[in-house]
Parts: C-alpha cells; structure tokens; sequence
C-alpha cells in the first residue's frame, strides 16, 4: 500500500510560507535541489492544492519551451508533464493541466483509493491549506520537512490547530546551508 507523505520546507518555527505567501526565506541553493531530486525520484503521483497547484501549472509547462531552461528544468518540466498528479480543492471546478484530477468531494475516501494502487508514494508538495485538511482526515503517513535555519515570526503553517500526531525520526541530515532534511512517520 502506497503512503500520502508531506514533503514541506518550513522556518524553524513551522511556517510554510512568509505572512505574503513568499517562499524567498528557502535557502535554495545546488545542494537542496539535489535533495528535492531525491524526493522527486520517490513520487508516484504529486499532490497539490489550489495556490501550489496554479502556481506549479503556470510555470512548469512554460520550461519546455524555453531556450534558457537548464537540464534540470527541462527534465522537471518533462516528468510533470507526464505523470499523474492530483489536486485537493473545493473551489475549483477542474483541472486542466495534463494528467491532472481535481478531488473536491469525498477527500478520504478518494486518497485511500489512491493508497491502494501499486507505485510509488502518493507525496504533497507544500500546499499548507490541502495538507492540514488531509492531517485533520488523519492521512498523512510520513513528514518529510526540511527544516530552513530562519524563523519568520508570522505566516502560513499546516499545522496550527493541528491535534497532537506522534512522530517517529525515519532518518535526518544536515545541508551545508543550515537546512535539517528530517523524514518522520506517523506513529500509529
């Protein structure tokens, strides 16, 4: 059975994004796109919600036209085309990015029906307001965070009002930028 995991960068004090919705606070550099490739190697079927999703739509495909695009873009951009992804949101009426299903109903029963295809791991990128719906359904299998050496003060976090979830360390590594790359599963 496959897991729904949530792949994040977050503060040190758990926001996902800045209190303007920026991500410019991630340290990104060489080394965690390498990582972010890891992880990407390891996604059966990515999982959005509405803002990532809009945002991922309206700039992948445009990478495979550009003559200014590095391998690394081309060769994401390509996988993305491709493979199946899936968006959780109850305001949009469709998807219509290629190989894209939109969920708005039935949230639960629509993921454990995923779960149980073969492949591999069904993974939510970022998308706070999709993963905390999917926490309170108690969905989410495993975390794997990585942790920037910034505290924001403010922002938007999947986890307030979250309840208590028990967590088990997997494994961690620490980038030279500061950034802790932890994997938890959820301890049932």
């Amino acid at each position: 059975m496959r897991k729904l995991v949530l792949f994040m960068h977050v503060s040190l004090d758990g926001y996902a994004s800045d209190s303007n919705g920026g991500l410019d606070w991630i340290p990104y550099n060489e080394e965690l796109e390498k990582y972010a490739e890891e992880v990407v190697s390891e996604v059966g079927v990515p999982v959005y919600g509405r803002t990532t999703y809009r945002m991922m739509e309206s700039y992948w495909p445009t990478m495979l036209d550009d003559p200014k695009a590095s391998k690394h873009d081309i060769e994401h951009a390509q996988w993305l085309q491709e493979v199946k992804k899936v968006v959780i949101s109850a305001t949009m009426d469709k998807a219509e990015w290629n190989n894209a299903v939109l969920i708005k109903d039935n949230i639960a029963e629509e993921i454990h029906a995923l779960k149980e295809q073969p492949g591999k791991d069904l993974v939510i990128f970022g998308s706070p307001g999709a993963a905390k719906t999917l926490l309170e359904l108690g969905l989410i299998d495993e975390f794997w965070l990585t942790i920037c050496p910034v505290v924001l003060g403010d922002g938007k976090s999947a986890f307030d009002g979250s309840e208590k979830i028990k967590l088990k360390l997997l494994s961690s590594r620490t980038l030279q930028s500061g950034i802790i790359a932890a994997r938890y599963e959820v301890e049932k």
